[in-house]
């Protein structure tokens, strides 16, 4: 099964961020820009948090703030779960199902690497378990 570092040598994604006093209407923006569900909060290169799609269902969008006024860092998830380079993907996909979250930051050394997704996750898993099933077709009929 794939490491995390040998996910990130393939995947070469930028990481998107925002500073904890950047509007949740700028966050949104980026995130929709894009494509993605995510947004990582970081105070020079110090995670200090996540920002999500259901951080903004649940802490903004239910309880009536304004996406214009309100900081990231008032909604953000503060208690950010990190994997690093040497998790496997079966390990992250344990990790997301164990704590109902679908992003996971990537920090080495308190160094911010990426962020990998749930379906980021359950791609490489399909991959992983084709190649599998390849491997024996080919195994069995000689």
């Amino acid at each position: 099964m794939k490491t995390i570092g040998q996910f990130l040598d393939q995947s070469k994604r930028p990481v998107y961020s925002v500073g904890p006093n950047s509007t949740i209407r700028e966050a949104l923006e980026i995130m929709a820009q894009h494509n993605i569900g995510a947004l990582l909060i970081l105070n020079g290169q110090t995670l200090e948090g996540i920002f999500s799609e259901r951080d903004y269902a649940r802490k903004v969008a239910l309880k009536g703030r304004s996406s214009n006024d309100a900081k990231v860092s008032d909604v953000m998830t503060s208690k950010v779960i990190t994997i690093n380079t040497k998790h496997s993907i079966d390990q992250c996909m344990q990790i997301m199902t164990d704590n109902h979250i679908r992003h996971l930051p990537i920090v080495n050394d308190l160094e911010v690497l990426g962020l990998i997704s749930i379906g980021d996750v359950v791609r490489e898993m399909i991959a992983y378990q084709k190649s599998i099933i390849e491997q024996l077709q080919s195994y069995i009929s000689g």
